[in-house]
């Protein structure tokens, strides 16, 4: 029973208390680059789920033989290796995506959620732990992504999904502010607002 609670904590601890954007504030560059749509922030989520799961999986599988002078770059070469398979998935099967996500994918390599889990949880924990981990922070990267891109994607185009919402057909004007660099930066710095008045009353 207590290894449960265990996985239970380690998963939501991703979800909400150690949030990779709104608590933590990594992976900034993703999160205000590609959310200007849900499309393009969910793939980049996805994207980085399966980096997580496959470099979280790797590195506790062989943490007893890291030495430390090279668990840097073992942590480096397998977070590339996934980061590659991802990026030729998308060329081969969604070009379209992987052109609109431009370098932003490669980039996942230095993204400091994924060397962060590889170092804080994986090397140090064993394999469901890690899996959870890798699970808990992907799915509350992801789900940051797809809230923050929804609320500039309806107020930029009145759409979501790239779909017109027939509530705001007759009457909405698109706010075009929310599609640039600047609507990204309003909306997260909102969210984070938020995210501390939330806590603050919780605690």
């Amino acid at each position: 029973m207590s290894k449960e609670v265990s996985l239970g904590k380690t998963f939501t601890a991703g979800l909400w208390d150690n949030n990779p954007v709104l608590r933590l504030l990594l992976g900034m560059c993703p999160t205000l680059a590609v959310t200007a749509a849900v499309k393009p922030a969910l793939t980049m989520g996805i994207s980085v789920i399966f980096v997580l799961l496959f470099s979280n999986i790797v590195v506790s599988s062989i943490r007893h033989l890291l030495k430390p002078h090279v668990r840097i770059l073992m942590f480096t070469l397998t977070i590339a290796t996934a980061v590659t398979i991802a990026d030729l998935y998308l060329k081969a099967f969604m070009p379209e995506m992987s052109a609109s996500l431009g370098p932003f994918i490669p980039l996942i390599i230095v993204n400091c959620i994924i060397i962060g889990r590889a170092e804080a949880c994986a090397s140090k924990n064993g394999l469901m732990v890690s899996i959870t981990d890798a699970l808990g922070m992907g799915v509350g990267f992801t789900l940051t992504l797809c809230v923050l891109a929804a609320i500039r994607e309806v107020l930029a185009t009145g759409m979501i999904f790239e779909k017109a919402i027939p509530a705001f057909t007759d009457f909405y004007v698109p706010w075009a502010a929310m599609g640039m660099p600047v609507g990204a930066f309003i909306t997260l710095g909102l969210m984070l607002g938020a995210v501390n008045m939330i806590s603050k009353k919780t605690t």
